[in-house]
This record gives structure tokens, C-alpha cells and sequence, in this order.
């Protein structure tokens, strides 16, 4: 059987760590979460493997991230933090590509749907950066909405040697129930093959407390439609996701919304898109 894959969770602490998006309206999730938390969730549901990605803009968090992936099996890869409009981003990867767990680095993520300018990702200082994650052969996680990805199409129509994973479905309005203006923005990223999409993030953008399973179909078939199973990545968003559903119900409702798919289609949603996309390494097989 092939290995599984949850390519996209945090860790958080906040007694160690400031996150300023963690508004009283989050408070269930004001705790620390490590690999402790997660470990028993991921066998309890299946998953073998997972990808750690950055809570914050800080390369120290990113550092010790790292150190923990080395010590933790189940981490195959972190998607950590730089600042991309430094002149010498390629020199803050280097230092963290050679520190402990280095060599679990695979992608660089920036909170772009926090800022203001929705054509952020264009800036030449940007662009600059984005340069310096090619060129160390890195994917670029794209956490963006509707707004931002004209922004995101013609980044990855610039750069088609850089691989971009748009995290989160570029968060549509589930809530609402709409598709437009999201879909039309979304559906010329299926002629990009350098692009790949996470579902992940969805419960959250639903109905919290009263959310269905039917509330989120259109919007998985939207992107199967765009990217295909080869593209398209499981991620759970845990813990973020417990503010509307615990890991076990998140994973099992992203199972039944891809039962229609072969075995071998569902194989690439739950690990093999995710390791194209970030160049993981696993075995060939589950661990058990």
C-alpha cells in the first residue's frame, strides 16, 4: 500500500511563541501543539507521514521546526519561513538548508493574503526571492485568496521551473455557498503543470458548528476538475482544523469527498501529489 501523506499542519506554543492571528475568536486553539498531540492522531486515521508548515513570519521558528522534523519520524518536510523581499534570502535558505534538520526544508511559505498590495507577489524585490527558492530547487507555498491569485497565475506562468502548491483551495467562500468569483480565478492554474492545490483548510472556511460534508463537495470537484488527482494534495490543517472538526472527521470526510476516484487517483491525493510537489522522500511502502 502506498504511503499517506497529511502535507499540510502546524505546531504551536504559545507560551513560547507570539501569534498575532490567534484572536480571542480562537481561543479553543491558545495551547501548545506538538508532535506529542498529533502522533496517536495520525495513526489513529491512517497517515503515515506528515508536512509541518510555518504558523508565523519568523525564521527562528522555522529553525526549530527543523530541529524537531529531525527528531520526528513522522515528519518528512517543512514548509518554513524567509523573508523574500531580503537581498540576502538566498543566504537565510543556505544557513537553514545546513543547520540541524536542514535537509528537511522543502518549501518556503509567506502570509500573502495578509497584505495589503493584492499584487504583493510581483514586487521586484519579491520576484527576487522567489528566484532565490527556485534556485535552491525549494516549492513555494502560495496562502492566498481570490483576491491575490491573478497575482499567483502570472507568477507561476513566469516561472514554470518553480513548483507553487496554493495552500487551502485559495480559501473560497464556502460559507456563503459561492463559487464565482473563485472558480473562474482558479481554473487557468490547470494549465500550469509547475502548480499543484492543497485541500486543506476547508471545514474552516465552512459553517463551523454546522457545517455538512455536501457543503464542501462543489468546491473539491471544482479543483479536481482544475488540477486532477496528480495535483491535488491532502492536508488537514490540523490544529486549526479542531476549531470546526477533529483530524479523524476532517480526514474520513476528505476520503468520502474522493471515494469516486480510482485507487491509484486516490493514492496520488494522499501522498503522491504531495511528494512530486515538495520532492519528499519516502519509502516505497505504508510502515504499517
Amino acid at each position: 500500500m502506498s504511503v499517506t501523506v497529511d502535507a499540510h499542519h502546524h505546531f504551536l506554543d504559545p507560551e513560547h511563541t507570539e501569534y498575532p492571528w490567534i484572536t480571542p475568536t480562537l481561543a479553543a486553539i491558545d495551547r501548545r501543539f506538538g508532535p506529542e498531540d498529533l502522533g496517536p492522531e495520525l495513526a489513529m486515521a491512517g497517515i503515515d507521514r506528515s508536512v509541518l508548515v510555518q504558523a508565523i513570519s519568523s525564521v527562528e521558528e522555522t529553525r526549530e521546526f527543523l530541529a524537531t522534523a529531525a527528531r520526528v519520524p513522522f515528519i518528512a518536510g517543512v514548509v518554513g519561513w524567509v523573508a523574500l523581499t531580503d537581498p540576502d534570502v538566498a543566504g537565510s535558505i543556505g544557513r537553514l538548508r545546513g543547520g540541524p534538520g536542514g535537509d528537511r526544508l522543502v518549501g518556503i511559505r509567506h502570509q500573502v493574503h495578509d497584505e495589503p498590495d493584492p499584487a504583493w507577489l510581483l514586487r521586484a524585490d519579491v520576484e527576487r526571492g522567489l528566484a532565490a527558492v527556485e534556485a535552491a530547487s525549494f516549492t513555494y507555498d502560495l496562502l492566498v485568496r481570490a483576491r491575490e491569485l491573478p497575482a499567483a497565475l502570472q507568477v507561476a506562468r513566469a516561472r514554470p521551473g518553480l513548483r507553487l502548491v496554493i495552500d487551502h483551495l485559495a480559501k473560497p467562500p464556502i460559507r456563503s455557498g459561492r463559487l464565482e468569483p473563485w472558480r473562474t480565478l482558479l481554473r487557468p492554474f490547470g494549465d500550469c503543470p509547475n502548480v499543484w492545490c492543497k485541500v486543506s483548510g476547508l471545514v474552516t472556511e465552512a459553517d463551523r458548528v454546522a457545517w455538512q460534508p455536501s457543503d464542501l463537495a462543489p468546491y473539491v470537484a471544482v479543483a479536481l476538475e482544475v488540477f486532477g488527482p496528480s495535483r491535488l494534495i491532502f492536508g488537514s490543517d490540523w490544529p486549526v482544523c479542531l476549531l470546526a472538526a477533529s483530524y479523524e472527521r476532517v480526514v474520513s470526510v476528505a476520503r468520502a469527498l474522493t471515494a469516486g476516484l480510482s485507487a491509484s487517483e486516490r493514492d496520488a491525493v494522499f501522498g503522491g501529489a504531495a511528494a512530486s510537489a515538495y520532492a519528499l522522500s519516502l519509502p516505497p511502502d505504508r510502515v504499517g
